[in-house]
């Protein structure tokens, strides 16, 4: 059977039984930048990797901030991400409004991958190709959430999406069980850790970067006590500098 007799709109399904839309947004996400994703009882930390289009423009930005409990990172198409993250600052808005309290993130997560699915379901629209990591905090603690285009959501400790991210989950899935003690510092340096796994180093033509620095990287954290913040550029070089300590110290101990 070929697959461009049954990929011209979002509700034809193949005589398999996929919606091929559907999956080519979810492969969006997989070719967009790396984002990773942990949290501990106490926090939670995202961190993306930024693309430029050439070495004459600016970074795009990967991480938005949606309330003060609550932040984003995106893998996919920026345009479409921007329209999620506006519909969840609005529903977080209203929900600040009508009820004078934050909205959960589990009841925020539930309302953007809605909307995400009825894209899957009605003619003439396509599906969102972008995946999200959300991050909040509550009253019931730190959380760390996957959407997915298909309209699913994940619960995770630890997570990462984008190009190359299973270099960064393979890190994740080796150190998760040490992230619930961790403190905010320590875990900030696990996700750039984590990150770093998904750089390319070997692919020249490639537009991901091969270091990480200042201006490549975003980091959002939330936690007790900790309002939702983004971190970057000078703020952010201070982990950087620590990563690379880590490193060195790690390599000697190797040699000896």
């Amino acid at each position: 059977m070929y697959r461009n007799l049954y990929d011209n709109d979002i509700t034809t399904w193949s005589p398999l039984g996929r919606l091929h839309q559907v999956e080519y947004a979810m492969e969006a996400v997989n070719h967009g930048s790396a984002c990773v994703g942990v949290k501990s009882r106490t926090h939670a930390v995202i961190c993306a990797l930024k693309r430029s289009s050439s070495e004459l423009s600016s970074f795009q930005k990967k991480v938005f901030k949606i309330d003060d409990h609550l932040g984003i990172a995106i893998a996919g198409l920026t345009a479409d991400a921007r329209v999620l993250c506006k519909f969840m600052r609005t529903e977080a808005l209203n929900h600040r409004y009508v009820f004078d309290s934050l909205v959960s993130t589990h009841r925020l997560v539930q309302r953007v991958v809605d909307k995400c699915q009825v894209n899957t379901q009605r003619y003439g629209r396509r599906a969102y190709g972008v995946g999200l990591l959300v991050i909040g905090y509550d009253k019931t603690g730190s959380h760390l959430y996957e959407t997915a285009p298909s309209g699913n959501y994940y619960d995770y400790k630890a997570q990462a999406i984008g190009a190359r991210s299973q270099s960064s989950k393979t890190y994740l899935e080796k150190n998760f069980e040490k992230f619930d003690q961790c403190s905010l510092d320590q875990l900030i340096r696990h996700a750039l850790f984590a990150l770093r796994e998904a750089l390319s180093h070997t692919q020249k033509d490639d537009k991901e970067p091969e270091t990480l620095n200042s201006n490549n990287v975003s980091v959002g954290i939330v936690g007790q006590g900790q309002p939702f913040k983004i971190i970057e550029e000078t703020d952010l070089q201070v982990y950087l500098d620590a990563l690379e300590r880590d490193e060195g110290t790690e390599q000697q101990m190797q040699t000896d």
